[in-house]
């Protein structure tokens, strides 16, 4: 079975040629190479490697390197600013960049609250035109992307990490949860897709993490198959579980049946994204 993780990070150690604005849960580096390593322990084909807004802000450089060098294992996605008067024109110069899958805004970062914010929108648009779907950092935010998801029905939306607070070291909240009504709410606009990515940092459970699947099959009963995408987030979640953990839940599990398990795996990641690795 194909398996592309939907979410991935990978950055260089702090240096002055590309400093750090602040720092990521996980190892002082996990370069292109460390993060092909661990894929290939366990299996997983590809990743969408997402540049690393904690460490790079906008300065998608390094992702670009990875995917240089690996061109056949990673996309691409870039965080930009809603901000910046000039982000169409950034968003059409990432459009035409080989590799490049999507943009993500980081609403739980400081973004603007407000859901009929010009900028936002503005991004949302652009992104629509140029086919590109736009990756959300929304907990605290559902309400939000609700309201934006109705307000831009031609953009597929996709939530970041289940919507929800995901801890960067242990215990998981006592109440992982709270917030899945808000995201199950979100399932009746057919823009929004999920990235079930970061999921098992939620349990109270020791590996294999049985307590996550009733939550979760709220999540596939919601949105359907066609819309979740599995992910680790690796390596922000470094500090809680394994890349291994992260993955094998989902191919041990008998929750899934194997179609269910191929389309949250690989399959509808490679709808949404429009890609598909390059045979290996």
């Amino acid at each position: 079975m194909l398996t592309i993780d939907a979410q991935v990070h990978a950055y260089e150690r702090d240096h002055p040629g590309r400093p750090w604005t602040a720092v990521l849960a996980g190892p002082k580096e996990v370069t292109g190479d460390d993060m092909i390593a661990a894929m290939d322990a366990v299996g997983v084909d590809a990743a969408i490697l997402v540049s690393a807004y904690t460490m790079y802000r906008y300065d998608e450089s390094y992702a670009r390197e990875v995917l240089t060098a690996h061109p056949d294992r990673f996309s691409l996605v870039k965080p930009v600013d809603p901000t910046d008067p000039g982000v169409a024109e950034t968003i059409a110069d990432w459009a035409n960049v080989k590799g490049a899958v999507g943009i993500r805004i980081m609403l739980a970062q400081g973004g603007e609250s407000n859901a009929e914010d010009p900028g936002i929108n503005h991004v949302l648009d652009t992104a629509a035109r140029h086919g590109l779907p736009v990756n959300l950092s929304c907990r605290g935010h559902l309400e939000q992307v609700a309201a934006l998801a109705a307000r831009n029905a031609g953009t597929r939306l996709v939530v970041d990490h289940l919507g929800i607070e995901q801890p960067r070291t242990p215990p998981a909240p006592a109440e992982p949860f709270a917030e899945l009504p808000k995201l199950l709410n979100l399932a009746q606009y057919q823009n929004v897709a999920v990235k079930v990515s970061g999921a098992c940092t939620l349990s109270h459970e020791p590996f294999p993490f049985n307590d996550l699947w009733d939550p979760l099959c709220r999540v596939f009963d919601a949105f359907g198959f066609d819309r979740c995408m599995w992910g680790t987030d690796w390596t922000r979640a470094v500090n809680v579980v394994s890349y291994e953990q992260g993955v094998e839940p989902f191919r041990l599990t008998d929750r899934l049946s194997d179609g269910e398990r191929a389309d949250l795996m690989a399959g509808t990641l490679q709808k949404i994204y429009n890609w598909s690795p390059s045979a290996r």
